[in-house]
């Protein structure tokens, strides 16, 4: 029964994602790479759907040694921070489908992302995650869906960073699942 009603659930939502490409809805890939590969996916995501492209900084960078940054981010999490972020989206209410992409840190989304996110109204827009890591996304699309209580979330895509740069069959393959390409 359970199967049954998810399958039901899942059709109406790619039905739904069908009517909103139709309608000409604007689509949005908002992302923070720390190492480049959540970049490479989202630059994937945007050539394939024709997106606009945002790319989430923090006014005070992270430090570009791995095991500093892993502290600065660890300590952020520990603290529920929201780091500054440079900038933002001119006119986000234009944007019915949001992709947003981050690489896993310490099992969920870097805080920066969080900021991004609540930092506008996103209630009613299709809220979709993607993730980079080099073990499993564990805990980073739970994290976007908790900031985005009132948006519609679509299942995200993960892969490991180290092959983000060939993951464009992968990516299309997910666009096509979940009804965002045809």
């Amino acid at each position: 029964m359970k199967t049954r009603f998810f399958t039901v659930i899942a059709s109406l939502l790619i039905v739904a994602m069908s009517c909103v490409y139709a309608q000409g809805g604007k689509t949005l890939v908002a992302y923070f790479s720390y190492s480049g590969n959540t970049r490479q996916v989202a630059n994937q995501i945007k050539e394939l759907t024709g997106a606009d492209i945002f790319e989430i900084q923090t006014v005070n960078p992270y430090p570009a040694e791995y095991k500093p940054c892993t502290e600065v981010a660890k300590k952020e999490m520990e603290e529920n921070a929201r780091p500054a972020i440079k900038g933002r989206v001119a006119d986000m209410a234009q944007y019915d489908v949001i992709f947003v992409g981050c690489p896993s840190w310490w099992h969920t989304a870097p805080m920066a992302v969080l900021t991004f996110l609540e930092s506008y109204d996103l209630s009613g827009k299709t809220v979709i995650p993607f993730c980079t890591h080099e073990s499993k996304e564990d805990g980073a699309f739970a994290a976007i869906e908790k900031a985005t209580p009132k948006s519609t979330h679509l299942k995200g895509f993960d892969c490991f960073g180290h092959s983000a740069k060939s993951a464009k069959p992968q990516v299309e393959a997910w666009l096509k699942e979940i009804g965002v390409l045809r």
